[in-house]
């Protein structure tokens, strides 16, 4: 494996931290104290081709591989972690489209998800199902030409603001094999959102409850076979494990740059805290914890884009490891700040809230240490 970066993949790393340099990270502070959601900037990143960037050229995307998305992700969460988070689940519900749909389910949704005139939002959790996904109680009865939907999602981002809802439902019998994939519009009557939840991170995207009262939704909607919808959830989270792996190594990243520049000017006792070695062992343990996440989740990618038999694995890892990094490394950055790294005139504080909830979602770490184990010793 040759562990340099292409020439491709540096341009697009490049053109990505250009794009947070100037569009994310001046305005990513604000966006968190006001709750602010930032529609305008992530449109932005859509005329860069970051609304379907592992969509295949032929429905309208820019055909990269994992890893070049993984570059991406990680280059707008040094600015943002909630917003790279956020086209994340964009390109993994436009994915789901792309690759399960048919000709028809995707010309009706993708042009508009490409371009981002319309965001996109990925509904399996439940209130009474989150690491027992197969366990979900969302029901889709046909009637005719539609399915009536009835349930709630929950902890869904986007929901109330986005224009799609690629939701996982239960068309048949208990169990994996009864769940399907239909894509939800926003306005269809009887869906409704609940009130955004009040969060300890994330403040710069909207989550809530998605809510279905015998909302209609056409059969013509649903993406893959019914009862394949099981598959299609965990196909895409693959994908979205990596995403998340990526936007905690930006994350990471940016605090240990902090962290540097910090213990360089800060004096205590006379000189630079950098000097202490307690300072510099502290700096060591961060770049080499996260010099590490990012090897695992660069091989990783390369295995999810080459369809390897163990992809689902290393993605899992790649996840575990990377997201468990991302919190301690913010967190160790805070206490080389001390008191200033709690305050918000300090970007720190923001990057530990935002890290945190990676080790829950896309799989919490418990789950990623269940499907390491099963897939070892099966």
């Amino acid at each position: 494996m040759d562990y340099k970066l292409s020439e491709q993949q540096v341009a697009i790393r490049d053109v990505a931290e250009k794009f947070t340099a100037d569009e994310i990270t001046p305005q990513a502070a604000r966006w968190d104290e006001n709750h602010e959601f930032p529609r305008d900037t992530i449109r932005r990143a859509a005329d860069l081709g970051f609304g379907a960037i592992y969509l295949p050229e032929a429905v309208g995307g820019i055909g990269l591989g994992r890893l070049e998305a993984a570059l991406i992700m990680e280059a707008m969460a040094y600015g943002c972690p909630t917003t790279s988070a956020y086209i994340s689940i964009h390109n993994m519900a436009a994915w789901m489209i792309a690759s399960f749909g048919d000709d028809a389910v995707i010309k009706k949704f993708l042009p508009k998800l490409i371009t981002m005139e319309h965001f996109a939002s990925y509904c399996l959790t439940e209130p009474d199902s989150g690491s027992d996904a197969a366990g979900l109680k969302t029901t889709a009865i046909k009637d005719g030409d539609d399915y009536v939907l009835n349930g709630s999602k929950a902890f869904i981002s986007g929901a109330g603001v986005n224009e799609i809802y690629v939701c996982m439902v239960r068309t048949g019998d208990t169990g994996h094999r009864g769940i399907s994939c239909l894509v939800v519009e926003k306005d269809t009557p009887g869906v409704s959102f609940g009130a955004n939840e009040r969060k300890l991170g994330w403040h710069a995207q909207p989550t809530a409850m998605v809510n279905f009262e015998d909302a209609r939704v056409p059969v013509s909607n649903r993406v893959g076979a019914e009862g394949t919808g099981f598959n299609i959830a965990m196909a895409g989270l693959d994908g979205g494990r990596l995403n998340i792996a990526a936007c905690s190594l930006g994350g990471a990243q940016r605090c240990l740059d902090e962290s540097i520049n910090y213990v360089k000017e800060r004096k205590q006792f006379g000189q630079a805290i950098a000097e202490f070695q307690n300072t510099q062992f502290q700096i060591a343990d961060m770049a080499a914890a996260l010099a590490a996440a990012r090897a695992l989740t660069h091989i990783a990618a390369l295995k999810v884009t080459e369809d390897a038999p163990d992809k689902t694995q290393s993605a899992a890892m790649a996840k575990l490891i990377a997201t468990d990094a991302g919190s301690k490394i913010a967190n160790d950055a805070l206490q080389l700040h001390g008191g200033y790294g709690y305050l918000m005139d300090y970007p720190i504080e923001r990057f530990v809230r935002d890290l945190r909830v990676h080790q829950i979602l896309e799989g919490t770490n418990e789950v990623m240490r269940m499907l390491i184990g099963r897939s070892l010793l099966s």
